[in-house]
């Protein structure tokens, strides 16, 4: 058994697909209809084949009330492995993203926090060891 498939909701696909192929890098797998939304999905350029990332409608009340009491608390939906988290941070920084956590040190792991602009905040992670 393996993870192929993981899901980020969103309240914008179109904006959220921009944010997380043109200032994250992701590139596009998946863009099909689905009902009145996509089945839209990214991957990371280096691994087509791997983990999809569906950016999923937020069409569900109870989600929303979710995934908005997390934003409000600071707490990221998700978390992203980076191999260089500061010139990951500068480089995004550099495109306007907004961090709520600049990169910081926690154990063997150094963290940012960023918003996606489509409701969600996103860490950022580099293990060190």
């Amino acid at each position: 058994m393996k993870i192929t498939l993981t899901s980020i909701p969103v309240n914008d696909q179109e904006k959220a697909l921009r944010f997380y192929t043109s200032v994250l890098g992701f590139v596009k797998k998946n863009d099909f209809p689905a009902g009145n939304a996509r089945w839209l999905t990214v991957v990371a350029p280096e691994a087509t084949d791997g983990i999809e990332l569906l950016l999923e409608p937020m069409a569900f009340a109870p989600a929303l009330v979710y995934q908005q009491s997390l934003y409000e608390a600071g707490i990221p939906y998700t978390s992203f492995s980076v191999t260089d988290l500061q010139a990951e941070y500068e480089r995004m920084e550099q495109l306007g993203v907004r961090f709520t956590m600049q990169p910081t040190t926690m154990g063997p792991v150094h963290l940012a926090v960023f918003d996606d602009t489509c409701g969600n905040l996103i860490q950022l992670a580099q293990h060190t060891h």
